[in-house]
């Protein structure tokens, strides 16, 4: 690069390296079809890359499955994790009727604040 004059030129105009020299590794394509909206997209690995048989569509973010052959290759879920929403955390405190009691007394809390026993509509 010192034989190079930066002269006249813009910085991050152009590289300066050039590809001289460079060995390219190995790349694999491999076709994804999407499980809901039928969209198959392709995508560039490296050849000895593990390659992940399920891969998020890029259209609507469901689930695309790999293609092997002339079907798509088997995906198992058992090990995933189901994710636990506030009402199921709730529930692992707290039965239905310790609910409706607790709700009652903020009720009654409310209804005493504001200054009488008027009915609170949701």
């Amino acid at each position: 690069m010192a034989d190079r004059s930066l002269r006249g030129s813009r910085i991050g105009a152009s590289s300066l390296q050039s590809e001289e020299g460079v060995v390219f590794h190995e790349r694999a394509n491999h076709t994804y079809a999407c499980t809901q909206c039928q969209r198959e997209t392709v995508l560039t690995f490296a050849a000895d890359a593990e390659v992940p048989d399920a891969w998020e569509c890029r259209t609507c973010g469901a689930e695309a499955l790999r293609r092997v052959g002339d079907g798509v290759a088997e995906v198992d879920h058992s090990g995933d994790k189901i994710a636990r929403t506030h009402w199921d955390m709730l529930m692992e405190r707290r039965t239905l009727p310790e609910l409706e009691e607790l709700l009652e007394e903020r009720l009654a809390l409310l209804r005493e604040r504001r200054g009488g026993s008027a009915r609170l509509t949701a």
